[in-house]
């Protein structure tokens, strides 16, 4: 059985987080190659702006604010993409905050908020569109991780722990998700520049842009992420996946993509590796064994090279 990837004609694209970064420059890049795109976030201001800068392209932007972190919310906003606008093709769940985190000065509320946001808020959103999916026998899931969720970083306590676990969520999903049709992947960017990041006292390479020109997307391997993030990470992420499977991106020709969301993290220049990964969920070497036969997942490649 072949990946699914969603297409314009498959039906709708959903986006959590779309008023701003990320979420709201990939909606507009997909409402410009011809998708229907539903945008999600609390400011239904900022997503009626969207939604006008979106007039005049080949796709169309559909408004359905709501807080990813109400369950109810979430619930009503699947129902109408499912009763209003059409099949639910794709769900890229975006939506995230970042709040720094010293250990001088500890704050229940970081930690309290962004597990909120970055893991229930993808909880709340996942499982509505995997039902929807699942009665349609195919469907296509990118969940926002991060690099940091790799490896540690300063002031990423709080931040980190939610990208971990949304990794390891999407990796143990997989093996029912496999079974049902519906492909489940992982976007992983590097440093985005946000109000947040800014008051980062310490280097940011490969800062990427939400303002940063679309369109321009060529894959390189992950040899050159050496080069572009710290070296800790690099061996995270290397010890995690071997070179056909990752990519970061890097300005050039476009390739096939998670229905355009490769998009996400583009070169400001046109010489610089962007900080950003993308690869299919897939599981740990042996973890099939725990599904009984014929359960065994479609990974890319048979096996994931340990750390030396």
């Amino acid at each position: 059985m072949r990946d699914f990837i969603a297409h314009p004609e498959h039906g709708i694209v959903w986006i959590s987080g779309a008023s701003s970064g990320i979420g709201r420059a990939l909606a507009l890049k997909l409402a410009a190659e011809g998708y229907k795109v539903a945008v999600t976030a609390r400011s239904h201001e900022k997503l009626v702006e969207l939604q006008t800068e979106a007039r005049g392209l080949s796709g169309s932007i559909v408004v359905l604010d709501g807080d990813v972190t109400d369950a109810e919310d979430m619930e009503h906003v699947m129902a109408s993409i499912e009763y209003e606008h059409g099949t639910l093709a794709m769900a890229i769940l975006n939506a995230g905050v970042y709040l720094p985190v010293h250990a001088e000065d500890l704050n229940r509320t970081d930690f309290e908020k962004s597990f909120a946001v970055n893991l229930s808020g993808v909880v709340n959103c996942l499982l509505p569109a995997i039902r929807h999916m699942k009665a349609k026998g195919q469907g296509q899931i990118a969940i926002v991780s991060s690099v940091i969720g790799y490896g540690g970083l300063p002031t990423g306590a709080a931040y980190g722990a939610t990208k971990a676990a949304l990794i390891n969520m999407a990796e143990s999903l997989k093996f029912d998700l496999d079974k049902m049709g519906i492909r489940i992947q992982l976007v992983s960017p590097g440093f985005v520049d946000t109000p947040a990041t800014r008051k980062n006292a310490f280097p940011m390479p490969a800062l990427v842009s939400g303002g940063s020109r679309p369109g321009d997307c060529r894959w390189v391997e992950i040899a050159g992420l050496r080069d572009h993030f710290p070296e800790a990470l690099h061996h995270h992420a290397e010890a995690r996946a071997p070179a056909p499977l990752w990519r970061i991106f890097h300005a050039g020709e476009p390739r096939d993509r998670l229905a355009g969301a490769a998009a996400i993290v583009w070169s400001p220049s046109g010489d610089t590796a962007c900080g950003g990964m993308i690869n299919d969920a897939r599981t740990r070497p042996g973890a099939h064994r725990y599904c009984g036969r014929g359960s065994r997942p479609r990974n890319r490649t048979d096996r994931i090279p340990r750390a030396a």
